[in-house]
């Protein structure tokens, strides 16, 4: 487990790590402006040698598109973080509780940030039989701590506690900042590339027919053929860079939290046995991946385990055993 005294060290690392993101988005989005540019270059009817295709696509990307692309990416990025309290709450179906609503799970919400000494997030459930809870928000005024319904009826009030205390260290050190920041990002530049390669292929199609019923092309045939060719290898990489931007995020923060939940609660028992009552009842059926990467549980099977951005439970509990002096229930085993 990390210790707790490496705290400051990783919010400023989160911190590091979000203006990273963004500053990279705005590079894939170029790349792909490029990719577009060389495409409609390659796919013209003047297009020429490889080194011309190359350098048009390049006068024309600075010239015409980086400024679109950049104001484009900036509006989408401001609109996604403004709304992203409300994105996340479609998905899956998350409600706000009011102290009217459930004055016991809300006293318990509160009474942890009085201790730490934060603010009290919103507090939200979702109507489903699993066990998870997550942290999202960008900004003070947007956290919130979400619940399952399944987590709240099946975890008795110290088990409760720290699940809270766990998403509330994820708050305080900023990974939940960090992790929305990181599904914007993968976001825009997923969706730019699904457009763009469907584009192209289609757009390919269209001009391979009508060039086949023309005079069975010109001189830039060939140069055109690799200009595409290079343009489609340029957006497979911003889309795999994308998916892998999100894996990307250290898988560290999760043991952070666990230990911040015991700093905060002062019971790494029940911190065990609610990971115990929480492994293999963690799938929320309509929560996406990136929803289920901000959850205390995000399980994969096979060979998705090894893009896993969550440590096995099992590892979890060993850390607490191993160093914050938690115990296993009696009868109760970490095996996977």
């Amino acid at each position: 487990m990390v210790p707790v005294f490496g705290l400051y060290t990783h919010i400023r690392a989160n911190r590091i790590r979000s203006v990273l993101l963004v500053a990279g988005l705005f590079v894939l989005v170029l790349l792909v402006g490029y990719a577009v540019a060389l495409a409609l270059v390659a796919l013209g009817d003047a297009a020429g040698a490889p080194p011309e295709v190359i350098a048009r696509a390049a006068l024309d990307t600075a010239l015409l598109w980086s400024p679109f692309l950049v104001l484009g990416t900036l509006a989408w990025v401001g609109l996604s973080l403004g709304l992203n309290g409300r994105i996340v709450d479609a998905t899956t179906g998350a409600r706000t509780i009011t102290r009217e609503d459930d004055p016991r799970l809300y006293r318990m919400l509160e009474t942890l940030c009085i201790s730490r000494g934060m603010p009290t997030p919103r507090l939200k459930i979702v109507e489903t039989d699993a066990l998870n809870a997550y942290a999202s928000g960008i900004t003070q005024r947007q956290y919130a701590v979400t619940l399952t319904r399944g987590l709240v009826e099946r975890l008795d009030e110290a088990e409760l506690e720290a699940v809270m205390a766990h998403e509330l260290t994820h708050i305080r050190n900023e990974d939940v900042r960090l992790m929305m920041v990181a599904v914007v990002v993968a976001g825009v530049i997923g969706l730019v590339g699904e457009i763009v390669f469907r584009s192209l292929r289609f757009g390919s199609l269209r001009r391979g027919s009508s060039r086949s019923r023309g005079s069975g092309g010109g001189g830039g045939g060939r140069g055109a053929a690799i200009a595409i060719v290079v343009a489609i290898v340029i957006i497979l990489v911003a889309w795999i860079a994308s998916l892998l931007i999100r894996f990307a995020i250290s898988r560290a923060r999760e043991y952070m939290a666990d230990a911040g939940a015991v700093e905060l609660t002062k019971n790494p028992d029940a911190m065990i046995s609610a990971l115990l009552k929480i492994k293999g009842n963690a799938d929320i059926a309509r929560a996406p991946a990136s929803v289920m990467e901000m959850c205390v549980e995000n399980p994969r099977r096979g060979f998705t385990a090894l893009l896993a951005t969550h440590p096995p439970i099992e590892d979890r509990i060993e850390a607490l055993v191993r160093n914050a002096g938690g115990r296993l229930p009696a009868g109760a085993g970490v095996s996977s």
